[in-house]
Parts: C-alpha cells; structure tokens; sequence
C-alpha cells in the first residue's frame, strides 16, 4: 500500500550510509600550499624603497609640467613672417569666454617695405599670424606705391580696432565676430610722410585713389566691408581672412561720388518781378476784394461792343457779318475763348448794353420805316440808302449778334456744393 504525501513528509530520514575512506592530514595540505620565499639578505630595506618609488614619481609629474609651460614649436607661418618683412612678436595664446581668442598670435607693431622704411599701425594690432601676414603684404605691394602717386610716402596705417571679444557689429548676442577670434582689422586710413591723412571713407578724396584701395583689399582679404554695406561700416573699411564654402568672398565698398556743393534740392531764387509777399497775403485774407478786381481787370482788357468793332479790321468780302462778326469774337479764324465764371458782372453789364441797343436799333427801324418812300430810281440804277437806314440796320445786327454770342458763350448753372455758405468758390480769388 502506497503512504500518502502528507505521511511521507512527516517520515524521518534515514542518514546517509558513510563511505569508508581514510581523512586528510592537516600536514598533507600544509605541503601542498607554496609558500613566499625568504627576502633575500642583499635587499634594501622597506622604508628607503618607498622613499625612492616617491621620488621618480615626483620627477615624473615635474618634467610633465615643464612640457605643458614650455611654448610650442613656431608654426610655418611665424617662422615666415620675419623681421625683414614686418615687426611682430609673438605672445601667448589667447583663450577667452564664448570662443574668444586663439593660437599663433602675434603682436602687429609696424611693416618694413622692401626700401627697408616702416609703416607703423597706430596702435599696434593683435591678430593672428596669417592675418599679420596678408596685412604686410597688402602695405608693401599695394599701399606703398599708393603714396609714390601722391608725391609723399605712406609712414602709418591708422588702426580702428583689431582684437577685441565682442558679438558682430558690436550687438549684444550677435554671432561672435572676427575680431574675437583675432582675424579682422578695421583700417580708417593712412598718413603721408608730408602730414596729409587719407581717409579711404572720404568722399572729398579722389576717386580713383578709392577704386584702387578696393580692388587691392578685395584681392588680399576674404572678407571688406565699407561704405553702403551697412550702417556700421560708414566710418571705416573692415577686412578679415574668414574661412567659408567653396572660398566664397564678400566685398561690399560702394565708392561714393563727392557731395555737391549746392544742394540740389534747395528752392530756387525769387524772382525780382514777383509781388511781395505782403501784397499777396492780403489777396488772400480778402478773395472778393482780389476778384473784383480781376472782373474790372477783365472789363477794361474786353472793351466795349462798338470799341472792339472799331478796332477790329474790316474784311474785304464781308465775312464779318453774322454771328461771327460779334463783339466778342476776334477777326482771326483761332476759336473765341469760353467766358469765365468769375466774370459775371461783366456779362450782366453786356446784356444791359445790347438790350438798350436793340431797343434803340427797333426805335430807328420804325422811323425809318414811317419815313416817306423815296423815289423810285430809274431801271437799271439802284437807290441810295439813307444814313439813318444803313445805322438803323447795323444797330440791329449788332444787337442780334450781341445777344446771340452771349447765349453761346453763357457759363453753365453752377452746380450745388454742400456748403454752409450759398455760392461759396474757394479758389474765386486764385485765378
């Protein structure tokens, strides 16, 4: 019969049958165990190998630091720029906040041209080898003869700023510039031995002496800026040796014209036949006295009907007869102007004048016609006409062709402006 789980956990265990071998001595392992030789009695002792172990230690980080102080080996660039081609002394690399500074520094203080005379920069510039380096060339190849075409030779390179650890264009949290990387120079000009100062930004200076310092900048330096770049080159002429894509180059110097001696824009002269200005501002306080005015200017150009008939020539084929023989048309063929709407007066008054004419002209028509028939002439002759028929008859013509020239030449109703003051005219005293 099979014992259930529960019984055979609660069964005792046998103890296992012991094998019937024989226990290891403690000297056999002893023996077995290799044990560290004895110190041999030419060692040296403990104290003074410790002492020793401390000391090339020491020497090791001694000589560690005297490689870190000792200046690197000069570069291919420091080793080119020698005394005979400029003055610059190398200082100690420069590392400043925000990735100012760099390595290979030099201390720009003067370019010796070939005639071994020097170009002091005024101050001394710090930058970078390769840019002290494009700097001397630039004075000795383009500069220096500069001045052998201005009668007197250059003796100093005015230096507006080189290194200083600032943003671009000076702004707070701009990119940083060149110039804190020790790799621009901002030149204002330079001075002639004769005192003379050039100022590349001058307009007054000529013009091609500019156009040459451009193209030489232009050629020596990846970066210029001057004139019309922006507003913060107007002063100065700015140059650097940055590095960019595919050897991309800016130069942006827009050589100005000089500027006029007279401005172009002032207001011409007045001129010696113009009112004063008294006159003219009491025209304008007074608009209806000024028109009156020009309404009597008007009359007295217009003349009456009959004076401007009788200086008007006659025709010789009678063609001033009819509507076009009227006061106011001219003898020539040109259009008669259109009356203006200022001369209103002066229109009244002219129909006045042509119906007392035609009233005067109807009057001697009926005396002419109760006057008593003449005599009938004989066949073949024509009868003389009286003197008061032939005035009757030009009166009434003169009439009609009053009339009938004023109703041509009437000016239009005028329209209704929305005005507080009725007939009000802005400009009656203008024209």
């Amino acid at each position: 019969m099979v014992a259930s789980p529960a019984a055979a956990r609660s069964a005792p265990r046998r103890p296992p049958v012991a094998v019937s071998e024989a226990a290891p001595k403690p000297t056999d392992l002893a023996a077995k165990v290799p044990l560290p030789q004895p110190r041999p009695a030419e060692a040296p002792q403990r104290e003074a190998a410790k002492g020793k172990d401390d000391a090339v230690k020491e020497e090791a980080k001694s000589a560690a630091k005297d490689d870190a102080k000792a200046p690197p080996p000069p570069s291919a660039c420091r080793l080119a720029l020698t005394e005979e081609i400029a003055i610059a002394p190398s200082i100690p690399p420069i590392k400043g906040p925000g990735g100012c500074g760099g390595e290979d520094l030099v201390r720009l203080e003067a370019v010796v041209l070939p005639d071994k005379r020097k170009v002091t920069l005024t101050p001394a510039a710090t930058m970078r080898c390769a840019m002290a380096t494009a700097v001397a060339n630039w004075v000795r190849n383009d500069v220096a003869p500069l001045g052998e075409r201005l009668g007197s030779p250059v003796t100093a390179l005015d230096n507006f700023d080189s290194y200083q650890c600032r943003g671009r264009n000076n702004l707070a949290g701009a990119q940083l510039s060149e110039h804190g990387r020790a790799n621009a120079l901002d030149v204002h000009g330079f001075k002639l031995a004769d005192g003379r100062m050039i100022d590349l930004t001058d307009r007054s200076q000529p013009r091609d002496l500019r156009e040459a310092v451009l193209h030489s900048v232009c050629t020596h330096f990846s970066t210029v800026l001057g004139p019309d770049s922006d507003w913060y080159h107007e002063d100065h002429i700015h140059l650097d040796l940055m590095e960019r894509r595919n050897n991309y180059r800016i130069c942006q110097w827009d050589v100005l014209d000089p500027m006029p001696k007279v401005a172009p824009l002032m207001p011409a002269a007045r001129p010696d036949d113009a009112p004063s200005r008294e006159t003219e501002q009491a025209a304008n306080d007074n608009p209806k006295r000024s028109a009156g005015k020009t309404d009597e200017r008007n009359g007295a150009r217009s003349g009456s009907p009959d004076e401007t008939e009788a200086r008007a020539p006659a025709r010789p084929d009678g063609a001033g007869s009819g509507a076009d023989a009227g006061p106011n048309r001219p003898v020539t063929d040109e259009p008669a102007p259109a009356a203006k709407p200022a001369d209103s007066n002066r229109n009244r008054q002219t129909q006045r004048t042509a119906a007392s004419d035609q009233r005067k002209g109807g009057a001697s028509t009926g005396d002419a016609r109760s006057a008593p028939e003449p005599e009938t002439p004989p066949a073949g002759r024509t009868a003389p006409a009286s003197d008061k028929t032939r005035d009757a008859a030009t009166r009434g013509k003169r009439a009609e062709t009053s009339t009938s020239a004023e109703k041509a030449t009437a000016p239009k109703a005028p329209r209704k402006r929305h005005h507080s003051r009725r007939g009000w005219d802005p400009f009656r005293g203008l024209f």
